[in-house]
């Protein structure tokens, strides 16, 4: 048994961290009480009450937002002892070995994860509520074997092997690496508290080393050291591959405003089609672990669970660890539900959904080129019966001239030809004479409607010459094709959504208490939540960018958004600067006349990456402008 030292000693070390951070809230107030003292007692009694605000109450709330552990619940199902008995089972067993109590609830949630989540209370000192979330993806493609060793591995994180205090140096840990990289750059309680952080986590690295290592040690004792090996080489691959599947597969028509009816169907057939691609994510070096991670290196880890005990021979066909769950189908659709919400997205089957994504993909790109031949032309170009017009007539060449004059020229009609043959596919798509034909490899083209190979190539480098677009109309006619069709207008079409870069909340917009979500077109203003809902107002934000935000700027899950939103395009604004001065601000030139100003409070938050994307906007407006 282990004398428990280097647990204390680590648990001590954390509790010195929270010591740390409230003695330099005490230590201000008795500088400025010191201060008050040397002052007449008008003066002192003047002074007081805004200089103690102005310092140390500055600094305790500061110092109360960092220590405060927000935990970010995933969206899940949760599975109860009588939903899934052999899981549970397992769990337990999994608990028993560990030498710690089963967890308090399972939820299945979305990402490729095993993850054991405790609610501790006083920010991280005592336990409280554990929680096992259990990723879909990971039941879809691990095995049994895998599974159990996962599980056995987050549960032995709170083992008492290591002594009495092993859990509480566990948790201090966990709590640390949330507490300080969420420290606002600026906030006055943060260099002591970095400072300290990083003494603590060079300190405390030979033990959380030893914990992670007994972690694996008992994963390999519970299911096997093949089995545990085996998920810490797959894991950063099957989460790599989900990244893959949400960027390739599901994001471009969640963008166009359509969802899968089995997102999760989708990705287990991603899993067998890319299994290529699943081993080189295997054999990827992995990437270096963060400066709270306090994770041992991958080959240290591997190499100390090659020297317990091999094992036998692998079984034929090992039970898939989704076996665990009855109604493994269900509750993937029940899991959709609440992960992927429609929000008011048109739900389509997969081959439809893949035509969604490509054809406003495709549309996306003509517009964009339709515009700049059209502020060339003087006269609005619309589609691909507009273009043929202005080839026959000699005039498309000089546009395209104009727009691409930096290229040469046989550059030049190239990028005529492609412009052609992509809005002759858009006429193909439009009219029905066409359709796309997809293959979960990732692939994708334009056929026939009867799936015969549709070869536009030809016809656009036709039409790109006045001499030959005679010819190009009539090979365009031989395929069925309507030059002026265009897309269908109602209710039936899906609302494309504008990509959301990041967001901001609690912000001042003209001294008005607002949110901020920045979008790849605009900036969309939302009506502030009053102080008294400031944690609410984190939630609604990230709520209105997860369902996102039509062409027009208007919140696609909610149109009547509380307190009401406003839209302003990147294209309304003349100019953009930003300022640091105490606070940070940012001040936007309308065209019009107008203006917006954008100060930073003492509650402001952001969604992930939402500084950035705003000082990036702003960046963007300082330079094009």
């Amino acid at each position: 048994m282990h004398d428990g030292s280097h647990s204390r000693s680590s648990a001590v070390r954390f509790a010195g961290f929270l010591l740390v951070a409230w003695l330099q809230v005490v230590a201000t107030l008795l500088a400025v009480l010191l201060v008050l003292s040397l002052l007449p007692g008008a003066a002192a009694l003047r002074l007081a009450v805004p200089l103690v605000i102005a310092t140390s109450g500055l600094l305790w709330w500061a110092t109360v937002r960092a220590l405060r552990l927000r935990r970010a619940t995933p969206a899940g199902v949760p599975v109860t002892r009588k939903d899934a008995p052999a899981l549970w089972s397992m769990i337990d067993e999994a608990a028993t070995a560990a030498g710690v109590r089963p967890p308090d609830a399972v939820t299945v949630v979305a990402g490729a994860t095993v993850t054991l989540a405790e609610y501790a209370r006083l920010a991280g000192l005592l336990g409280g509520r554990r929680e096992l979330f259990v990723g879909m993806p990971v039941l879809l493609a691990w095995d049994e074997a895998w599974l159990r060793a996962a599980v056995a591995h987050e549960l032995a994180h709170g083992t008492p092997k290591l002594g009495r205090f092993a859990p509480m140096a566990y948790r201090g840990r966990a709590a640390l690496a949330r507490i300080v990289p969420r420290i606002p750059r600026r906030s006055p309680a943060g260099p002591v508290l970095r400072a300290y952080a990083r003494w603590y986590v060079k300190a405390d690295a030979p033990f959380a080393r030893e914990q992670e290592l007994v972690a694996d040690r008992i994963a390999a004792e519970f299911a096997g050291g093949r089995a545990a090996t085996g998920v810490l080489r797959d894991a950063p691959a099957l989460e790599g591959l989900q990244q893959l599947f949400h960027a390739e597969y599901l994001s471009p028509g969640w963008q166009a405003g359509v969802v899968p009816d089995d997102v999760f169907g989708g990705f287990l057939r991603v899993l067998a089609a890319r299994a290529d691609d699943l081993a080189l994510l295997r054999a990827a070096e992995p990437e270096p672990a963060g400066e709270w991670d306090h994770h041992p290196p991958l080959p240290e880890r591997l190499a100390a669970l090659a020297d317990l005990t091999v094992e036998g021979p692998e079984r034929a066909e090992p039970a898939a660890a989704g076996d665990l769950l009855p109604e493994l189908p269900s509750l993937g659709r029940a899991l959709q539900a609440v992960a992927f919400p429609p929000a008011g997205r048109t739900v389509t089957g997969w081959d439809d959904f893949f035509g969604a994504a490509r054809l406003a993909e495709m549309e996306r790109e003509a517009d964009a080129s339709l515009r700049a031949i059209s502020r060339v032309a003087g006269s609005p170009v619309t589609g691909a019966a507009d273009v043929l017009d202005l080839a026959a007539d000699g005039r498309l060449r000089k546009i395209a001239e104009t727009v691409f004059d930096d290229l040469p020229a046989e550059e030049t009609s190239a990028r005529i030809a492609e412009l052609i043959a992509l809005l002759l596919a858009l006429a193909a798509l439009h009219g029905g004479v066409a359709r796309w034909r997809h293959s979960w490899m990732g692939t994708a083209e334009v056929v026939a409607a009867d799936g015969a190979h549709l070869d536009l190539t030809v016809a656009a480098e036709l039409a790109g010459d006045p001499a030959t677009v005679g010819e190009a109309r009539e090979r365009i006619a031989a395929m069925g094709i309507d030059p002026a069709a265009a897309a269908p207008v109602g209710e039936g079409r899906p609302q494309p959504r504008v990509p959301v870069i990041g967001g901001v909340v609690n912000v001042l917009v003209d001294g008005v208490r607002s949110d901020l979500l920045i979008v790849e077109t605009g900036l969309v203003l939302v009506a502030g939540l009053p102080r008294s809902r400031n944690g609410e107002a984190k939630r609604r934000l990230s709520r209105l960018a997860t369902d996102g935000v039509l062409a027009d700027g208007t919140p696609a899950g909610e149109p009547s958004v509380e307190g009401g939103s406003r839209f302003v395009p990147f294209t309304d604004l003349a100019g953009a600067s930003a300022t640091r001065n105490g606070r940070r601000s940012w001040a936007m030139d309308l065209r019009d006349g107008g203006s917006i100003n954008v100060r930073t409070a003492l509650d402001s938050d952001e969604l992930p990456g939402g500084w950035t994307a705003l000082d990036d906007a702003v960046a963007f407006l300082t330079s094009t402008r």
